[in-house]
């Protein structure tokens, strides 16, 4: 009897060990729609779909050099991968592979794991850069409007532990460009400058006018597609309150004051006219009509 339990036992645990070792040699599904998501060098890596029943590790490496892992995204069940601080050389081009392999904890008997590839990825020429704060300076005299431009922050710090901006990566590279016009109009110019302060003076605008502004971040050296930053909200500079002669000059306001003027004239012999006809009228008709006899 106890033999026979034995031997019971051993088939029990035997087509255990057999069914647990067919479900993680199997296959698993690969990573989908891996793509890469940077904003002022903030990177992720990003696929689909969520993992049930095994889970992801993340390598990445420069084009041609050794794979290396991110210890944060091994047999995780995240379908991201932050990479930020992976990515050191940010004029290098990256490569990363998301293998699908068994939960954390469980062995299998796969060599090669099934796994996706990314497209290749450079931190300076890809990452997007985020739009700009800036404040508006009006000059005394109101010749002049300055815009004082904050270089967007970056996710990345100094060996000081301080927080980077673009121009400590971009440096002479790093140009801005304004788009502005009247408050009160729909065109617009545009104005590029290399400096973080940006003068606009009498060949820009009219003095005492209210105008509206957007920055944003331009890098000629990028592909066309990848020259320009988020675009940032619009502001306005404040303007002085015009008269109606000021705002719209004395000829356009006389011309209007003339054309009302021959309206009322117009109008007014028109009416004469009209009376004229009527009262011709009737006298015709009077004398038109015999005399009753008596």
């Amino acid at each position: 009897m106890i033999r026979m339990e034995r031997k019971m036992f051993f088939f029990t645990k035997l087509c255990t060990v057999l069914i647990f070792t067919n479900c993680v040699s199997g296959d698993y599904p690969k990573a989908q729609n891996v793509s890469w998501l940077s904003i002022n060098f903030k990177t992720l890596l990003l696929w689909d779909p969520e993992p049930t029943n095994y889970s992801y590790t993340v390598e990445y490496s420069i084009i041609g050099q050794n794979r290396k892992k991110n210890q944060h995204c091994i047999r995780t069940m995240e379908t991201e991968c932050d990479l930020s601080n992976s990515l050191v050389d940010l004029k290098a081009i990256y490569s990363a592979d998301v293998l699908s392999k068994p939960l954390l904890g469980v062995n299998s008997d796969l060599i090669e794991f099934p796994h996706t590839t990314s497209e290749r990825f450079s931190p300076y020429n890809d990452t997007l850069i985020g739009r700009p704060e800036f404040k508006i300076e009006v000059s005394k005299d109101k010749r002049k409007i300055t815009l004082h431009v904050e270089d967007p922050p970056i996710a990345l710090f100094n060996e000081q532990n301080q927080r980077r901006t673009i121009r400590d990566v971009f440096a002479d590279e790093l140009q801005y460009k304004v788009t502005f016009g009247k408050a009160t109009s729909t065109g617009k110019k545009t104005k590029i400058s290399a400096s973080s302060e940006i003068e606009l003076d009498r060949r820009d605008v009219d003095p005492g006018v209210s105008y509206c502004f957007n920055v944003q971040a331009y890098i000629p050296s990028r592909s066309t597609d990848k020259q320009l930053g988020e675009l940032s909200q619009r502001q306005c500079s404040p303007g002085d309150d015009k008269s109606v002669f000021e705002e719209y000059g004395i000829g356009v306001i006389a011309t209007f004051i003339l054309l009302i003027i021959m309206i009322i004239v117009v109008a007014i012999g028109v009416t004469v006219v009209c009376c004229k006809r009527r009262r011709n009228a009737n006298r015709s008709g009077k004398e038109g009509v015999p005399l009753r006899s008596v």
